[in-house]
């Protein structure tokens, strides 16, 4: 399982109240999530964002409410990973049920930039900034979250 992208850069503490304001949770539809995110801190992501992008942050990102919309609406914008130095326990565990791909590396967080052009073997963990030549390693999902990630949910997992 691969991931292919251009970067979209944030810092620490990217809660979920600015990947899906609050003001959109009235609706269920994955594309009506996706039309609103990351607008708080970014007008123009919805704008830029391509199949397969990543989202590179910092530290504690998918902070605050524990809702299920924000990876959702990241997902539906074609993000194909997140890669942060640290998530929300919370989050984390949410991304995994509606299967986005999302890895730790400190160093690849700090160091990755926005409009870099970006591999990401989940397999090995292994992360490649096309763009620099650099390489950084992530801890692997073990085979039983890959096949959650790889069938798009927990749910669809056990279909």
């Amino acid at each position: 399982m691969n991931a292919h992208g251009m970067v979209h850069k944030y810092g620490d503490n990217v809660d979920t109240d600015v990947i899906i304001p609050a003001r959109y949770l009235n609706t269920s539809s994955h594309a009506e999530l996706a039309s609103h995110c990351m607008e708080d801190i970014d007008r123009d992501f919805v704008k830029n964002v391509k199949p397969g992008d990543i989202i590179v942050a910092k530290k504690n990102f998918g902070c605050g409410s524990s809702r299920e919309h924000a990876p959702i609406a990241i997902k539906a914008s074609g993000v194909s990973c997140v890669i942060a130095s640290t998530f929300a326990r919370i989050f984390y565990r949410n991304a995994i049920n509606i299967g986005l791909a999302i890895l730790e590396c400190d160093e690849a967080a700090r160091e990755i930039a926005a409009g870099d052009e970006v591999d990401v073997n989940f397999d090995t963990g292994v992360i490649t900034d096309v763009t620099t030549g650099k390489t950084y390693q992530a801890q692997p999902f073990p085979p039983f979250i890959q096949n959650i990630i790889q069938k798009g949910g927990l749910l669809k997992s056990i279909m």
